[in-house]
């Protein structure tokens, strides 16, 4: 899902009751008072089987006492750098007013898809003389929708399709592993991009936030096929002052989201910061396939004790996580980058591995003979059996008659010791907890 369609318009013409229709879901607050969207809020889309990322634009900058012109400009400026389609939202009720004609001038120039919707047709039949009115905008077919009765969306929809990639291109990248580079900004994500690419694809500079987008690229070498996702550096919330920084931040979570292998970049010379663990969680949260990545390691100065009391240092770091393999790289020098395609690699798979029932239980019998599960007022732990839901992160269900006698630290070993038998590394695991009462089924 590498597309990206955001939905703008000026207060009050039903974008988000639009985007709620779109997703299926009521991800956006609606109400009628203007500026109610305070966050730009993304979801997934579905239609006739292609997959692509909405993103509800209201409110880019909901505390400015800024006229609503200077807003919309800024959230067009936001959707023309961010979005690979634009849909200009009208409401049919107001007619073209000069805001929507300021806007579409603007759209139009950027070279970008636009879509024109006219929202709040609400009565089905013959259109009413006033929506032949948004030819006027010079944007093409408008087309009518009701996005509170649903009228029009799949028209809408269809339209989107037409300037989305084909489904050979998307299948394409299916099969390839999606390598998500993130980090703090200015660790070297780019320069990482460039050397695996072997050309200047990003621009590299050592101001931090150089890369505003999250980009993709294919690499075919000996090691397989990836698509490796830029990303724009993740920053402390009270550095996000500038808008476009605010969308950075949401394109690179989608970034993740959208990756199976999260490479973390640190940098060797500065060393673990506080941003670092933030960027990290954001990857493990979302249960993908950690690589802590140590670039700059030319730069620092070593004796044969260096990497050993660095990589100690690093592991409480990411104490967190310790299932994530630390490789110390140079993006620039190209130091270890094929072993970094070997560990992407195997991460993947890890991310990806399936355990049978059998063996699980086999495990868990072993791991409760061992140590006994926990008691709680003459009440004993019982786990009857587990079994893996998922993958991607592997999860696991453990069914037991108390479910509040199962500990964190209980849950910590049994994870411990399906981790030393099956490996799993480089990947966060989950462990959902059932409860039965003994005897039933």
């Amino acid at each position: 899902m590498d597309n990206v369609v955001a939905i703008v318009g000026r207060p009050n013409v039903g974008k988000s009751t639009l985007f709620n229709k779109l997703v299926g879901a009521r991800l956006s607050i609606v109400d009628d008072t203007p500026g109610v969207t305070r966050d730009r809020i993304y979801g997934d889309c579905e239609w006739l089987g292609r997959h692509f990322m909405l993103i509800d634009t209201g409110g880019i900058e909901p505390y400015s006492d800024d006229v609503i012109l200077k807003q919309m400009r800024r959230q067009a400026q936001l959707a023309i750098d961010s979005a690979d389609v634009i849909v200009l939202v009208t409401d049919l009720r107001s007619g073209v007013v000069a805001t929507d004609a300021e806007v579409a001038a603007m759209l139009q120039k950027s070279g970008k898809p636009v879509i024109l919707c006219v929202n709040k047709c609400d009565t089905v039949g013959e259109l009413p003389a006033d929506f032949y009115e948004f030819y006027n905008l010079g944007l093409g077919d408008p087309i009518a929708v009701s996005s509170v009765h649903g009228h029009g969306t799949g028209d809408l929809l269809d339209e989107v399709l037409k300037y989305l990639p084909g489904k050979e291109e998307e299948e394409e990248k299916e099969d390839a592993i999606r390598v998500a580079v993130i980090g703090k900004p200015n660790v070297g994500k780019s320069s990482l991009v460039n050397a695996v690419l072997g050309e200047d694809r990003m621009i590299v500079s050592n101001i931090a936030g150089t890369t505003r987008d999250a980009t993709d690229s294919i690499v075919e070498n000996e090691h397989g096929k990836f698509v490796f996702i830029d990303t724009a550096g993740l920053r402390r919330k009270s550095k996000v002052y500038d808008q476009i920084e605010k969308y950075s931040v949401i394109r690179a979570k989608m970034a993740v989201e959208r990756a199976t292998v999260c490479v973390i970049m640190i940098d060797a010379q500065e060393g673990f910061t506080e941003q670092d663990s933030k960027v990290a969680g954001i990857a493990h949260e979302m249960g993908k396939g950690c690589i802590i990545a140590v670039n700059k390691w030319d730069a620092v100065e070593k004796d044969g004790k260096t990497m050993d009391s660095y990589r100690k240092k690093l592991m409480k770091d990411f104490a967190f996580m310790s299932y994530a393999p630390i490789i110390f790289i140079s993006a620039k020098e190209k130091i270890r980058l094929d072993r970094l395609f070997e560990l992407i690699k195997f991460v993947d798979t890890q991310n990806a591995m399936r355990i049978s029932t059998g063996k699980l239980n086999d495990v868990l019998a072993d791991a409760t003979a061992r140590v006994q599960p926990p008691t709680d007022k003459g009440k004993r732990l019982k786990i009857y059996y587990m079994t893996q839901a998922s993958t991607r992160p592997p999860t696991f269900v453990c069914f037991v008659n108390n479910a509040e006698l199962f500990h964190y630290s209980y849950q910590r070993y049994l994870d411990n010791q399906i981790r030393e038998i099956f490996g799993l590394e480089g990947t966060p695991t989950k462990m959902i907890i059932r409860e039965r009462e003994s005897g039933k089924k």
